[in-house]
């Protein structure tokens, strides 16, 4: 399927989930110069616990990646990608609490856009790029946040980035997954769990609850 953007068009898979629904959610993949799409394992899983939980998924291919036109946006023109998807799901969606994930690179566009939207009212970041980026625009955020870190994280694990949060006020849940790398080489089974915990018995779960149909 294709999402219409400025360039074109992005390329996308959506899936809908039985119910009970809590929501629908964008999940965005990491980097497009570094082979980062929507098929990414880590991004894959995620949007898979989602789904299971009670979220409407669209994930797609950032501008320039697959058959998605245009070409790199230096995160700029991805995080406009991010809002065209979260327009689209809106309207496939009316009326559902929206929430935007991402992994490594889209977890950094997805958060930017996530913290600056008010339709948005949650967050889910994997495999933050702690040493690429800064993340002291989440100040002040008020939207629940859910960070799921590799321990051993190439590029910060969860110690550099409660550093890296120091002095953030937002409602932050950090959980570290024990011997991973950044990419949940061998735990990725482990990640999905801890995304269904999160939005089903955590935070996540109170600020998505089973809505009702009747």
């Amino acid at each position: 399927m294709r999402i219409p953007v400025s360039h074109g068009h992005l390329e996308a898979l959506y899936r809908t989930t039985e119910e009970p629904i809590r929501g629908a959610a964008v999940v965005c993949h990491p980097h497009p110069l570094h082979g980062g799409t929507m098929h990414t394992k880590a991004v894959f899983r995620a949007a898979q616990a989602l789904e299971e939980v009670g979220f409407h998924v669209v994930r797609f291919n950032f501008r320039g990646v697959g058959t998605s036109t245009g070409s790199f946006g230096d995160a700029v023109g991805e995080e406009e990608d991010v809002e065209a998807a979260l327009d689209w799901l809106e309207g496939e969606a009316p009326g559902l609490p929206l929430l935007v994930g991402g992994f490594s690179f889209g977890s950094r566009v997805g958060f930017s856009v996530g913290a600056r939207e008010e339709r948005v009212q949650g967050m889910l970041g994997i495999g933050l790029p702690v040493s690429m980026y800064d993340y002291g625009f989440l100040d002040g955020v008020e939207k629940p946040i859910l960070i799921v870190q590799g321990e051993n994280d190439e590029f910060g694990g969860p110690d550099a980035l409660r550093e890296a949060l120091d002095g953030v006020d937002a409602p932050i849940t950090l959980e570290a997954i024990a011997g991973s790398d950044h990419f949940f080489h061998e735990h990725v089974e482990e990640l999905k769990a801890t995304v269904r915990e999160y939005f089903t018995r955590g935070p996540g779960g109170e600020a998505f609850p089973v809505r009702d149909s009747g």
